[in-house]
């Protein structure tokens, strides 16, 4: 059997409900179509492969060949990633004769990438 650890939480002493608080809460919280939409988006950011991706991508333009080969994978298995980055519009193309670049696809990923990573290198 494995080892348990406790975790610390601290709960009230009694039970007291705020009315007011959870009114402005409640008045303020988005609906079920927008929550469900925002846990799909970390549920795509929470794959390494595509978060490997968009780092990539926040530091440079690329085409699939160039991602295929920093991440020594196939193209094929790149183009799917980036197609479900698309989907998500997280990331945007452009064609430059027959070769296509990807990159982040606007200041909002971009903060959202950088916010992301100073929160995970806190202290």
């Amino acid at each position: 059997m494995k080892n348990i650890k406790a975790i610390d939480i601290e709960v009230c002493g009694q039970t007291v409900i705020h009315p007011d608080v959870i009114q402005q809460v409640k008045s303020k919280m988005p609906d079920h179509e927008a929550v469900k939409n925002l846990a799909e988006l970390f549920k795509i950011l929470g794959d390494p492969t595509r978060t490997r991706i968009l780092y990539a991508l926040y530091d440079s333009e690329m085409c699939v060949c160039d991602l295929a080969a920093l991440f020594s994978m196939s193209q094929s298995s790149i183009s799917h990633q980036l197609r479900v980055l698309k989907q998500a519009k997280l990331v945007k193309y452009r064609k430059e004769g027959k070769m296509v670049f990807y990159s982040l696809a606007d200041n909002h990923v971009i903060t959202i990438f950088e916010q992301a990573f100073q929160h995970v290198n806190e202290g």
